[in-house]
């Protein structure tokens, strides 16, 4: 689909150059900003290794189990219908910390595995649980404490104060995470999806027996 989208960019930007006569303008455009867009990419390189390098220092540490052991009390409340100690619950616990720390390389396969767990206790493979909803809201809003890839984009700008942006990504992450969490547990509510929870409620009783 995105390339799609890209393809139609392109083509969009082609014909309004050329009934506008700006055709060579266009190009010119075209060829500085992927000049630019390298120059970026080069730049990144120093900052984002040593982030990373610190980020796994902390993986390696522990840190983001430390952070799910702290996090295990707010699972219980925002995902109800899940056996407290099935093996999703820590899966998602996982991938959320690691996204709390950066770690987006870390996160990735806990996020799938977590996914894997709750098909399992869904029976109604072709619909997304509740569960799931909430934990891909979650995944989705990802609160950063550490926006590493903004690090490094306003430091290879020569940014006078890279961290300045941290205190915003913190707010804009928590007021995404607010609203997609709320937004789906009211909308489960709804005779229509609490239908399908009942129905996962019902599987995760049948692998309990």
């Amino acid at each position: 689909m995105l390339n799609y989208v890209w393809i139609s960019l392109v083509f969009v930007s082609l014909v309004v150059g050329a009934v506008n006569g700006t055709l060579p303008e266009v190009t010119e455009a075209a060829f500085n900003m992927a000049k630019t867009s390298v120059s970026i990419a080069m730049g990144l390189i120093g900052v984002m290794a040593l982030w990373m390098g610190i980020l796994k220092i902390a993986e390696e540490g522990g840190l983001h189990r430390f952070l799910a052991r702290l996090l295990r009390p707010v699972s219980k409340r925002l995902f109800p219908d899940i056996p407290h100690d099935h093996p999703a619950i820590m899966n998602m616990l996982l991938n959320l910390s690691a996204n709390w720390l950066g770690l987006s390389n870390a996160a990735t396969p806990f996020g799938l595995k977590a996914m894997e767990d709750l098909q399992r206790l869904n029976q109604n493979s072709k619909t997304a649980s509740n569960a799931m909803v909430v934990f891909l809201a979650l995944n989705t809003a990802a609160i950063t404490f550490v926006p590493v890839t903004i690090l490094a984009v306003r430091s290879s700008l020569n940014s006078v104060s890279p961290g300045a942006i941290i205190g915003s990504t913190i707010v804009a992450g928590v007021c995404a995470t607010v609203t997609g969490v709320v937004a789906a547990k009211l909308l489960e509510k709804l005779p229509v999806f609490r239908r399908k929870a009942d129905v996962t409620s019902e599987s995760v009783a049948e692998e309990g027996k």
